[in-house]
């Protein structure tokens, strides 16, 4: 087989491989209405473009295996708008002829004695989370309050994707359109120093598909940096309980904070004791 017969089978290979990408996808799944009546299954092509950001010209030569340049931001793009899992990614530049994207970093495991002293915190809900809210430890007692963080995947465990996406949390935070609202604000402040990145982008294109309310404070551009320090939860069990919010920054990481929420009334303190004692332990690693 000659190069040019390879390049024409391959581009082949990756027109069929988008088609099927694209068709296997609704438009609810990634945030989008579904405006009248489809011939075809799935997305459609305009629809792919516009999550990508790319021109539907040229989306559309792509899926139709024509020659044309392509570049790693745009392969990047289309595979977000996909929703690409790590292999269909990979695979998805193999076709495209371009080298392999770089794997996302997992989030580092704590060091012991920070762990250590997470647990020391019970029955005070506290917990650490990295520079992009990525949740990198807690105690029993967070897991009292919010849930079983552990049954969360490690990609899916990140303060921003659980408060739009999990349906739990606006009957749990009691200020739920507040948080949402002056979180978005944070977080497009702390993302200033990191446009481009890709896991910094590949989060904020999975939120913007995942969540209206999402996209509705985004396109505010809003920014802060500070919030109030008192949250509010309405708990299944022990009802409403109010917590000031401690935040520390942990010199030995850039950018990872502890975050420990003490109990305003003593009352609170022992219904926190009391379901701590029935939540399940944390499975997040600690090094040695």
């Amino acid at each position: 087989m000659t190069s040019a017969t390879h390049d024409v089978e391959r581009r082949r290979e990756l027109a069929s491989f988008l088609r099927s990408r694209r068709e296997r996808l609704s438009p609810a799944a990634v945030g989008l209405p579904a405006n009248g009546r489809r011939r075809t299954p799935g997305l459609r092509r305009e629809e792919v473009a516009q999550l990508a950001g790319t021109g539907v010209t040229w989306y559309t030569w792509l899926e139709q295996g024509r020659p044309i340049s392509v570049s790693t931001q745009v392969l990047q793009a289309v595979a977000r708008a996909l929703r690409l899992d790590a292999d269909e990614h990979a695979h998805l530049y193999t076709l495209a002829g371009a080298p392999p994207p770089d794997p996302e970093p997992e989030p580092e495991p704590v060091a012991l004695p920070l762990a250590t002293m997470l647990a020391a915190l019970d029955p005070y809900p506290a917990l650490v989370f990295g520079p992009r809210w990525d949740i990198l430890a807690w105690n029993r007692a967070e897991a009292a309050l919010v849930g079983d963080l552990g049954e969360v995947p490690v990609a899916r465990r990140n303060l921003m994707w659980l408060l739009f996406t999990e349906p739990s949390w606006p009957t749990l935070l009691v200020d739920w359109e507040e948080t949402t609202t002056r979180m978005i604000a944070q977080f497009r402040a702390a993302m200033a120093s990191h446009v481009g990145e890709p896991a910094w982008t590949g989060l904020l294109e999975e939120l913007r598909a995942a969540s209206p309310r999402f996209r509705e404070l985004w396109e505010r551009h809003e920014v802060a940096t500070r919030g109030p320090r008192v949250k509010r939860y309405l708990h299944p069990t022990a009802g409403l309980v109010s917590l000031e919010v401690t935040r520390l920054l942990l010199g030995d990481r850039p950018g990872t904070r502890l975050h420990v929420y003490t109990p305003l009334a003593d009352t609170i303190v022992d219904d926190l004791r009391a379901l701590t004692a029935l939540a399940p332990a944390p499975l997040a690693a600690a090094t040695a």
